[in-house]
């Protein structure tokens, strides 16, 4: 994208949404919190894929996942009063454990609506920081409605897993680290459930590497932002059948959908087959533990979905809170 088209496409967010100056500002607040994570090579995949590959490993930042960094941005700019009375919000895993963790360490009381079948480890986790679980069934229960029901009522402030401007802010600190410690890219692979890591992500690659093209990977039984993306208008699905449990989301944000199509490329997805096969990647590899979620962008990258000969390419592992169980069974495939 050159600089006009980049002018253009940002100008044709709507006012209101994030810029990569909230990008900025969140930084400030989460440094010397969140991890500035590693960012890891691999010469296995470079000859893989005949480019030069860039992990920005946010399966090492606190709670595991890049979602650490939205829920304290977010957390950190309420009032003292709303600090007081406490958060609410709904995830299936790392934004529940961002959350409770954030909260945790700020002195505010969460609660989390989390469905049934969560990964047992995640919902341990999300109580052992000190958030009090609410457990709903996910095919028939609206976790948003619980979600609004249980603010009303208690007067909670509500901070949706993507849909929230100073979450997609915070989200976008990781892209922002990445291109700080190796400059310009060609692509950048983000996984996308909701969008907000993407569509923090593009904020932060428009900045400060404006040619560079984006793409955002999700699993290809839930294609609910490709289709999106693609026509033009938020497409909403049944809950997909999918191994990569924190991108079972149903639609993308009507906030993160404007930035994600003013400023993406496009949408890419992945079978659960190579997810399983890049989180064997990753452990035979590059001795980490990603999560099947974690695995969407490095699955596309590894699969040349696009060509990654000669290129720069940034790809955003997005987290790594597996069941220790499950990835056994993952990997006996």
């Amino acid at each position: 994208m050159n600089a006009q088209a980049q002018q253009d496409a940002l100008r044709s967010i709507p006012p209101g949404l994030p810029t990569y100056d909230d990008v900025v500002a969140a930084a400030g607040r989460i440094e010397g919190v969140a991890h500035r994570t590693p960012v890891l090579t691999s010469r296995t995949a470079d000859e893989q894929t005949g480019g030069t590959l860039f992990f920005k490993a946010e399966n090492l930042q606190r709670a595991g996942a890049f979602k650490f960094r939205g829920a304290y941005n977010a957390i950190a700019q309420l009032s003292p009063e709303a600090k007081a009375r406490g958060v609410v919000a709904f995830s299936s895993g790392n934004h529940a454990q961002a959350i409770a963790y954030a909260g945790q360490l700020q002195g505010v009381p969460t609660v989390i609506i989390m469905p049934q079948d969560a990964p047992a480890m995640k919902v341990a986790a999300t109580k052992g920081y000190g958030g009090e679980v609410v457990l709903y069934d996910r095919y028939t229960e609206d976790r948003e409605a619980i979600g609004r029901r249980l603010s009303e009522e208690r007067g909670l402030t509500l901070i949706p897993p993507y849909d929230h401007e100073d979450v997609i802010a915070g989200q976008g600190t990781a892209a922002k680290e990445l291109f700080e410690e190796v400059g310009s890219l060609d692509m950048l692979f983000v996984c996308t459930g909701g969008g907000g890591l993407l569509a923090g992500s593009a904020l932060a690659a428009r900045a400060l590497s404006p040619e560079c093209r984006i793409y955002g990977v999700e699993p290809e039984a839930g294609n609910d932002a490709q289709q999106s993306f693609r026509s033009g208008t938020i497409v909403k699905i049944p809950v997909p059948t999918t191994i990569a449990d924190g991108a079972q989301t149903t639609y993308i944000g009507s906030k993160t959908f404007p930035i994600m199509r003013a400023l993406v490329d496009d949408i890419l997805t992945v079978s659960d087959a190579q997810l399983i096969d890049t989180m064997r990647f990753f452990i035979e590899r590059m001795k980490i533990v990603v999560e099947p979620t974690g695995c969407l962008s490095a699955a596309a990258a590894l699969n040349n979905l696009v060509t990654c000969e000669g290129k720069r390419v940034g790809i955003i592992i997005s987290g790594g809170n597996v069941d220790p169980r499950a990835l056994a069974g993952f990997l006996a495939v």
